[in-house]
């Protein structure tokens, strides 16, 4: 079910722009408060707590003068070190609301003298009072009956409560409420009213009761009169959500879309990375980087395809034109040509298909070696495979000499790719007519390996290009020059890197920078 309405979500999900996003999101927020003040009755519930805490101050202050003018009361200074508040405790969300209050019952009885006297006294004070606070105020005996008419009101929940020296606050509904306002079915407090009963307890025994009750502000009512407060908040808030907005726009939103027209541009085939925005979130300026070191490698992969097509197209071109040269005079002169001919013509499309054959091969090699993945977890001890590889490079007229230092460092390159590596430098150190190969290594925070050689070196004009793909000073003799092209493959692929020495001396020199494994992937 879950799925299914994921799944329709999405389907009717329209497009937005990440401003939009952004400013609906900060809206939301934004209208939280508000929502909480309307749904969760949090500003309602507020304004009814006040009426119940002035309601509980009119008590307390109407009781200490009932007890005051109560006939034969003795008065005595309080505890000034004494205190008794009293908090609110009415909740619209958890408080019941009870039916309205209903008539004293009767029949009317005679009151207690002394209560019947005290309201005589209290009676202008109440009136007073009425008028200031809208409450409405009644004083009753001892027993629950009004001291104005007799009647009672025993049987009501807060006036039992206060007969038993508890003072007690209901929320009951209002019978001659009348809506007002469109959406007041809104506010939960518009049809009630609140009532608060307090005991009149003179030398320790309740002798009567204050009755109050009194409307709240409702809901819209309290929105009304603090109007001008909450049009500053909305005003306050909502030119915080255009700040806000427009820093995040600055900071991501507009970062993202230059990113994005530079994307389309590049793939159109032009344009470059941007420059990335100072404003930008740090985020954001590691993408543009990012980006940038992206399209940096692209153009440079671009321009390496490009002369490597030409560079293949080259070299292809050469073997092809003889092969074909070969086959036209063979067909164009068959019966006329002579058995030497025509071997010495089949020897020279044979050469040039082996060639053809060669390129390729090193081509699969070459390729193999640019999509090799580093593998971090290689662990090779360098010493045994440089070993391994020079006792079978040895021959009669060729050497090869070792200057390892005794402590080598496991390098984070895997053992074939070194043994690859190392079979074609000394390989093409003997084809280029050396006659010893001295191989060095010295570790550190990388291993430096140096494998030179005393052949006849490489011309200052030829060191420029000599890792250049299919660059050879041996084509003659079947060079391909995609050896040292498939070895800095390789070694970037690991991690490393190779350089041609400065020549100070016959021979030639190269050295192979090695990473190191990982500490906890070193070999004791």
């Amino acid at each position: 079910m879950i799925t299914a309405l994921k799944d329709r979500i999405k389907r009717h999900w329209p497009p937005l722009k990440l401003r939009t996003i952004l400013f609906a999101t900060l809206f939301f927020v934004a209208a939280l408060p508000g929502i909480g003040a309307v749904f969760l009755r949090v500003y309602e519930n507020t304004l009814v707590r006040q009426t119940e805490s002035e309601l509980i101050a009119q008590g307390s202050a109407l009781a200490a003068t009932a007890r005051a003018m109560w006939p034969g009361a003795t008065l005595a200074d309080p505890d000034p070190n004494l205190f008794y508040p009293e908090l609110p405790r009415i909740d619209l969300n958890s408080t019941p609301v009870l039916p309205e209050r209903p008539a004293p019952s009767g029949p009317a009885r005679p009151l207690d003298p002394a209560a019947a006297q005290a309201f005589a006294k209290l009676h202008p004070v109440m009136g007073v009072t009425r008028q200031t606070t809208l409450a409405s105020i009644l004083l009753l005996d001892r027993t629950g009956r009004i001291t104005s008419d007799g009647m009672s009101y025993a049987d009501l929940p807060e006036v039992r409560a206060a007969l038993a020296g508890r003072p007690d606050t209901v929320l009951r509904r209002n019978g001659d409420y009348r809506p007002v306002y469109a959406l007041e079915w809104l506010s939960r407090a518009a049809a009630i009213r609140v009532h608060h009963a307090r005991p009149v307890i003179v030398d320790g025994k309740v002798v009567g009761v204050l009755l109050f009750s009194r409307s709240a502000r409702t809901l819209f009512k309290g929105l009304y009169d603090d109007r001008g407060k909450i049009a500053f908040g909305i005003l306050a808030i909502f030119a915080m959500l255009v700040l806000l907005s427009g820093l995040l726009s600055r900071g991501i939103a507009r970062p993202i879309e230059a990113l994005s027209a530079a994307t389309r541009q590049m793939a159109a085939g032009r344009g470059s990375a941007p420059q990335v925005s100072p404003t930008a979130a740090i985020e954001i300026q590691g993408l543009y980087r990012d980006f940038g070191v992206m399209a940096s490698a692209i153009d440079r992969r671009s321009r390496y395809l490009r002369d490597f097509a030409h560079a293949v197209s080259h070299e292809f071109k050469t073997p092809l034109a003889g092969i074909r040269g070969a086959i036209e005079l063979l067909e164009d002169h068959d019966e006329t040509m002579s058995e030497a001919d025509r071997r010495r013509f089949l020897a020279n499309a044979g050469a040039d298909a082996a060639r053809l054959s060669a390129l390729v091969t090193r081509l699969l090699e070459l390729a193999r070696a640019d999509m090799t993945p580093h593998d971090l977890d290689a662990v090779t001890l360098l010493a045994p495979v440089i070993a391994r590889v020079a006792d079978a490079m040895r021959g009669e007229d060729f050497g090869v000499e070792l200057d390892l230092a005794d402590t080598l460092p496991a390098v984070s390159v895997p053992e074939g790719t070194l043994e690859t590596i190392l079979t074609t430098m000394i390989g093409n150190s003997r084809q280029a007519g050396a006659s010893l190969v001295r191989v060095s290594a010295t570790g550190g925070d990388r291993v430096a390996l140096t494998i030179g050689d005393d052949g006849a070196g490489i011309s200052e004009a030829d060191r420029i290009r000599i890792f250049e793909p299919f660059f050879t000073t041996r084509r003659a003799e079947g060079g391909t020059g995609l050896g040292l092209s498939i070895v800095a493959s390789l070694l970037e692929a690991a991690g490393g890197a190779i350089r041609l020495e400065a020549a100070d001396g016959p021979g030639t020199c190269f050295t192979l920078d090695l990473p190191i494994a990982e500490p906890e992937r070193m070999i004791p």
